[in-house]
């Protein structure tokens, strides 16, 4: 569709919405009014939720916006088939953190413009780099540059940008396992049975002896949510595999009971672009299961 016959459609669709459009005024009761994602009018909002909506919908925009989630690099608990820690990444953790940078300056940092001649170029563009604040993350995004650009905007404005500027969110450390912090699964199914099985029962609810449970971790990641739904700039985050559960849940559209499902295998991104009827999403593995040994943490077979 060209430039003239986009116009001529949103035109004619605005026909159609003053067939039956009604102003809101103060008569109407409680309502939110946003004007261009710039102007927010709240009237007659009160209560809880109420009001928690209209935080969320002072985060939201329609910009296209990608976000791209991994997971660390193998550490030496994955290799162990240990849960929680705060282990560094082994030497195939190493070499999926440095086939990551590459991917992130070659794919994420960069995008298509049509220059003065009508020829797509590409040239770099801001992107933002989130971590958790564990070590085999941070390891993990050790060998991305963090270069500085001069960017223009679509609207003329410049700025001098520092690309993947590392930020470490508590928020997006891993569901922390109490007790049951540095065990196997067949550690946990040993010396703690009736755990072990209330977990088989409700991963959703189960929260570790003096730990965490997926709907804990949901709550502390509201904030990361609002984050996200605002951010505009491609963006890297690096986390853990029940974080990443939750996130792919929450784009993709899943429900809760099925985010603790999820497989995010290691050594692979996945690039999530949102839209308004869903999420196009694209799987890309930069380090095959065939060039390292298996990952340790694999859960059993009945909670997978």
């Amino acid at each position: 569709m060209d430039n003239e016959e986009a116009i001529a459609d949103f035109k004619e669709r605005r026909r159609h919405y003053l067939s039956s459009y009604k102003t809101l005024d103060e008569c109407d009761g409680s309502f939110i009014r946003v004007v261009n994602s710039k102007t927010f009018e709240v009237h007659g909002i009160r209560g809880y939720l109420p009001l928690k909506v209209v935080h969320f919908c002072m985060h939201v925009h329609t910009m296209p916006r990608t976000f791209y989630l991994t997971r660390h690099g193998q550490s030496e608990y994955n290799l162990y088939g240990k849960i929680g820690g705060d282990s560094g990444l082994t030497d195939f953790g190493v070499e999926y953190s440095r086939r990551l940078a590459i991917f992130a300056k070659e794919e994420i940092a960069t995008e298509m413009k049509i220059n003065e001649k009508g020829e797509e170029k590409k040239r770099p563009c801001p992107a933002r780099l989130w971590t958790s604040s564990l070590r085999r993350t941070k390891e993990t995004a050790q060998f991305i540059e963090h270069n500085t650009i001069h960017y223009t905007w679509d609207n003329g404005e410049t700025t001098d940008w520092v690309q993947f500027r590392p930020i470490a969110r508590r928020n997006l450390d891993e569901i922390y396992a109490g007790t049951c912090d540095g065990m196997t699964y067949k550690e946990i199914e040993t010396c703690f049975p009736e755990e072990f099985k209330r977990r088989q029962e409700d991963k959703l609810a189960y929260r570790y002896p003096r730990g965490e449970s997926y709907m804990d971790v949901m709550l502390r990641m509201e904030p990361i949510a609002l984050e996200l739904e605002r951010t505009r700039a491609p963006l890297l985050i690096i986390c853990h595999q029940g974080i990443l559960r939750i996130l792919y849940a929450y784009f993709t559209g899943l429900s809760r009971e099925e985010a603790p499902f999820v497989k995010i295998p290691l050594n692979h991104v996945i690039k999530l672009t949102p839209h308004a009827y869903g999420c196009h999403e694209k799987h890309i593995c930069l380090l095959k299961k065939d060039d390292m040994p298996g990952d340790g943490q694999d859960e059993p077979p009945s909670s997978i």
